[in-house]
Formats: structure tokens, sequence, C-alpha cells
């Protein structure tokens, strides 16, 4: 296969530092005219533990513990509906205080907080986020919290997790698995579960929908045939689909026993993903990034292969109309 040919260079180039061009399609900066419709953003790109990683000793974190990349966020996407200034999270990050004022700012809401907040599962980097809204920070009042039930129970059940239920700091409201969430007549989320390690939750993906387009969210999954529904054919029903791409190939960790941490390789994703037609590939935009992807760094040959292929490299800060 083609992909072979590249894993001996990008194994070299694994953990690489490197700061990312800015790449962004629809840089939300003061000039830019921000959609009239519901749209989505993207609030982080990289994996639970950020960038650089804790105790990590390779040259990609060297540079980054004196120097930190604003742009390297742990993943979440924010959801705006201009007409109502409404706004919501998905995921609530350790990088929740700096992605809720980016969203506030775009929505041009007058609260601090957004309207709800979104979780797929468990994980540190999808959840530890709620901490930021108890007595310690801002002790907020009633920030509605979707999760599913397993997650809706660790959370009311474990602390210092249900302290936040128990003070009112957030609500959370049960979400079922493909059962849509309609938040207006314009914007609807619907959950759906995937297998990953649950440990403590179920872990679920996202159909987000606007007034005229959808974006599928799966930041996290074991791998692609694991699951029931056909990646393909879901990508098939949607405008935009962000996929988990935690590693660039399996080989870049040395460290760990990969198989404790399955994940689809973006290598596996692109041979799948092969046949697809151009306007399907370019639907694909990898995101949830491992501190050791070399795609972190966009003058890799790993990036250069992505867009290559005809997919896309999600980064922090674009806009999608849906």
């Amino acid at each position: 296969m083609r992909w072979l040919a590249y894993i001996s260079f990008v194994l070299l180039l694994a953990c690489e530092t490197g700061i990312k061009e800015n790449t962004i399609e629809n840089n939300p900066k003061e000039e830019t005219v921000l959609p009239s419709s519901p749209f989505l953003v993207v609030l982080g790109t990289v994996q639970d533990a950020g960038s650089p990683h804790i105790a990590c000793k390779k040259d990609c974190c060297k540079e980054l513990f004196d120097k930190p990349d604003p742009n390297r966020q742990v993943v979440s996407l924010g959801l705006i509906d201009p007409a109502s200034k409404s706004n919501y999270l998905f995921e609530a990050t350790p990088d929740i205080s700096r992605q809720a004022k980016k969203l506030k700012s775009l929505a041009g809401a007058e609260g601090e907080l957004p309207n709800g907040i979104f979780l797929t599962h468990a994980h540190i980097g999808h959840y530890s986020g709620l901490m930021y809204l108890g007595k310690e920070a801002t002790n907020a009042k009633h920030v509605p919290v979707y999760a599913m039930p397993k997650m809706k129970e660790f959370l009311g059940s474990n602390g210092p997790w249900n302290q936040l239920v128990s003070t009112g700091n957030i609500l959370i409201s049960e979400l079922q698995d493909s059962t849509e969430v309609t938040l207006n007549d314009r914007i609807s989320v619907t959950p759906f579960l995937v297998p990953h390690r649950d440990e403590y939750s179920e872990t679920v993906g996202y159909v987000i929908e606007g007034t005229s387009k959808k974006a599928l969210f799966i930041p996290d999954i074991d791998k692609w045939e694991k699951w029931e529904t056909s990646i393909v054919e879901a990508i098939s029903e949607v405008d935009y689909a962000f996929l988990d791409a935690t590693f660039y190939h399996g080989e870049e960790i040395n460290t760990r026993d990969i198989s404790q941490i399955p994940h689809p390789f973006i290598i596996e994703s692109m041979e799948l993903f092969e046949s697809l037609h151009p306007k399907e590939k370019a639907k694909v935009h990898f995101i949830h990034f491992n501190h050791t992807n070399p795609v972190l760094n966009s003058n890799s040959e790993a990036y250069r292969t992505i867009l290559e292929n005809g997919f896309k490299v999600a980064e922090i800060d674009q806009i999608f109309p849906l």
C-alpha cells in the first residue's frame, strides 16, 4: 500500500517540533464576516493531555514547555446560533476558560458561559473542564450539561463532580442513543453510541444539524470496524466529518502498549476512505491529535500526505456554516 512508503519517514517526524502555520480556512478575526446561519467553530484539536504533554521528554515538547503554542488546545467544537446568540460547547476540556470566552465573543452573547455543554465520555480531556464551573472558579448557576445515562450517573455519584450537581452549578439533561435534542427551530443535536474504552461511562459521537447542513463529530472511537455503523455511510449523510485522528501510525507510540489505547490510525482511515469520491473525502477533517502526532506540524510529510489525498486537517478557529 502507498501508505507504507511514508511510515519510515513519518516515524522520523513523530513528535517533531513545529508551530502550525496559519492555514485556517475561515479565521474569525475582527474583519471576518460571520455566517448569519448557525455555524460551528473549532475550539481545539489536541488529545486529552494536551501539547506539551506532561512528563514528555521528546523534542516535540521541549520547545513548547518554554514557548507554548496558543493554538494547541484540547479538542472541542462550539455551536452558535446567531439569531438567538445562543451557544453550546462540545466537550468540557482543560482549556474551557479560553474556549468559553472565544465562544461568547463569536456569539455576541451577554453571558460568559455557554447555554449548554455536550459531553462525549468520561476521559479527562472531555469532561474535566466542568471543575471550572464549581465553587473554586465561576460558581456557575444551572449550566445545562447534556450527558448519556452512565455519564450522568458517574457525575452524580462521584466527587468532586457530584458537588457541581448538589450545589446547582450544573443541571444534567439525560441523552438517549440516537434521540434528537432540538435546541431551537434552527439547531439540533443527536448523540449515538460508539465503541471505546468505557471505564466510567458510555462514549458517543454527535450529529449536529443546522438549517441546511449537518456535521459528524467523533473525537474518540476504538476502531472503525468495531462500530456497527459504516463510517463511510455516516460520512455520506453529512456535510462535515470531524473524525478521531489521535495517531498517524501506532508506531509513533514507543512507550505504551498501543493495544491498550486503540484508535483509528490516520493511515488506516485514509486507506478505508481511499475509494471515496473527492467530494466525500473533502468532508473529512481529522481531529484529536496526540502530542506525538506529526500532523501537529503543518510542515510535516504526514500533514502534506493528508492534503494530497484529498482530506483535511481541523484547525483551531475554523468556521463551518450549518
